[in-house]
């Protein structure tokens, strides 16, 4: 398998590994990884964002991307980062924006050839997100049968690139690579035996590997602050495991998820909660001291997208277009409501608001209490997008796709001008 680094300068002035220009630490006006600053879909509170938008109202700026891609934008200081996949050119990559513009300042190939295709209709060979930790840039890919880690600066140079595990294709691959102290963990759950894996974030050395089930999953890791300690959480293949983050150790293991799941766990401080969708729907609190004891479930499907957790309440978009508030302690459902069909992407919650973008380019904007739902607006951007919204700074971000010939992806920024 061949790599290679390719640097593309926004200008002759640039000097792209200038410390001033990258540098930048994670923070409340940043969307540093998968989930937000706070990995869970909350974004900062009190920001001004738009609820209405069209290609002629609030757009800030519009980026063509090349290839295609489900990564949502992450967002550390003064640029913008997708992971995307050129089929044509065979090259799997990441790809950098000025954040202020739009304008492209660099792309680096961290794959060329060797693509792995097929799975489901709807999958993408640039489905993971890019995580930061304000100094490096991590992302998953898989490629020629096998799930790789990559670390980059700020200014796109290839620092180190990790082969995590072996993989066979179902569905496809989308596990996003979440940062912990000195840890980049990484999860590649598939039919010929997965693993959940700790990563020295400096030099991408395995520090850790914890074997998992032959089954299909596609969901990331997620680390929780729970039940008075810090634990890695993964759903799906049947079960819901915990681990130490820096070294491994499985905390507990209970049964009661479903085989395949994508959502990224999310917790209240005490119970955790999960979705599936194969072979059974099932939405499930399970209370996170080990236990196994399972708070509530119900036969919800709320497969695909993330849920989001606030104030003793659980709130979902499922993929049928549904949205739903229960309590978090006892599973009572205060309501449900229809906001559009056909979700992919996860929603985002901006204070009393929830923004949410459908399989067609449509991104709804509802209040959500637990009293009561209300649909503001929506509003569409292209024809197709499978990726999550991203809102810092006063700003969304999205990704979604014009089809046509040849259908091209964009990279959009809107914020009241």
């Amino acid at each position: 398998m061949k790599r290679f680094l390719r640097i593309i300068p926004l200008s002759l002035a640039l000097t792209l590994g200038s410390p001033s220009l990258f540098a930048a630490s994670p923070s409340s006006s940043d969307w540093p990884a998968w989930r937000g600053p706070t990995a869970d879909g909350q974004a900062a509170p009190g920001q001004k964002v738009p609820i209405r938008w069209s290609e002629a109202e609030n757009v800030i700026w519009r980026a063509p991307i090349r290839g295609r891609g489900h990564s949502s934008p992450t967002i550390v200081g003064n640029h913008v980062f997708l992971a995307t996949a050129d089929i044509e050119k065979e090259e799997q990559l990441v790809v950098c924006y000025e954040r202020a513009t739009g304008n492209l300042v660099w792309e680096t190939v961290l794959h060329k050839g060797n693509i792995d295709m097929g799975g489901h209709r709807n999958a993408s060979q640039a489905s993971s997100t890019v995580a930061s930790d304000g100094e490096r840039l991590y992302i998953n890919f898989l490629n020629n049968k096998a799930v790789y880690t990559s670390a980059l600066d700020l200014s796109g140079k290839l620092l180190w690139q990790q082969r995590v595990s072996d993989f066979q294709i179902h569905q496809g691959f989308g596990s996003s690579p979440v940062v912990f102290e000195s840890v980049v963990l990484v999860t590649a759950d598939h039919r010929g035996g997965g693993k959940v894996t700790g990563l020295q974030k400096q030099t991408g050395q395995i520090l850790w590997q914890q074997e998992r089930p032959k089954l299909p999953n596609y969901a990331s890791p997620s680390v929780l602050q729970v039940a008075g300690k810090t634990q890695v959480i993964l759903a799906g293949c049947n079960l819901v495991a915990s681990y130490h983050p820096l070294d491994g150790k499985k905390l507990w293991e209970v049964e009661g998820s479903t085989e395949e799941t994508v959502v990224t766990a999310v917790t209240d401080g005490s119970r955790i909660f999960v979705g599936g969708g194969y072979p059974k729907n099932h939405t499930l609190a399970i209370e996170a001291d080990g236990s196994g004891k399972t708070a509530w479930h119900n036969t919800t499907r709320a497969y695909v997208p993330s849920m989001l957790v606030k104030q003793g309440h659980v709130y979902a978009v499922l993929d049928s277009g549904q949205a739903v508030c229960w309590k978090s302690d006892t599973g009572e459902e205060l309501w449900r409501e229809k906001v559009d069909r056909d979700f992919y992407g996860s929603p985002v919650m901006l204070d009393s608001l929830i923004y949410s973008t459908n399989q067609h380019g449509i991104t709804s904007v509802f209040e959500a209490t637990p009293l009561s739902y209300k649909l503001l607006s929506q509003n569409p951007l292209g024809d197709e997008s499978f990726s999550s919204p991203s809102i810092c700074g006063n700003r969304v971000y999205l990704r979604s796709a014009k089809k046509g010939t040849p259908r091209q992806e964009y990279l959009w920024c809107i914020g009241e001008k």
